[in-house]
């Protein structure tokens, strides 16, 4: 079987330019805050129920479910009621966000690749529109 694929090289205005920017920018902090949200889950189970920890950790409460895919998406939905930033970008794309971060997190449990790391200004480089519509 042959995949055909096509390569086109973009040469984007400089508002477009500031679009994708911060839409990269918003796409890194969802990643950040879906990853944290996590790592301190994880290692508010770490720690046994009678010994306190030296260093600040963050408490969660016992009966709190893991915080995957689904849970992070309806948060992500009741984040954008209160914050603009989050109402600019393409609500899919930010859920392919949070799908590539629990595909990063399942391949960490499964296939032992490493710990999904938080994204800097240079490691988010590219997003996804699953479903685009042209004008």
């Amino acid at each position: 079987m042959f995949t055909l694929t096509y390569e086109y090289k973009l040469k984007p205005t400089k508002q477009q330019i500031e679009d994708i920017e911060h839409i990269l920018h918003v796409c890194r902090r969802v990643w950040n805050y879906a990853l944290r949200e996590r790592k301190d889950w994880v290692n508010s189970r770490k720690c046994k129920v009678n010994a306190c920890s030296l260093e600040y950790e963050y408490i969660i409460k016992a009966d709190e479910p893991f915080p995957d895919y689904h849970i992070q998406a309806k948060r992500l939905t009741e984040a954008k009621k209160n914050n603009p930033e989050l109402k600019s970008v393409n609500a899919q794309v930010l859920q392919q966000v949070l799908r590539t971060l629990d595909r990063a997190w399942d391949d960490m449990k499964s296939r032992n690749f490493g710990f999904p790391r938080f994204k800097t200004h240079f490691r988010m480089k590219s997003f996804v529109f699953p479903q685009l519509k042209g004008e």
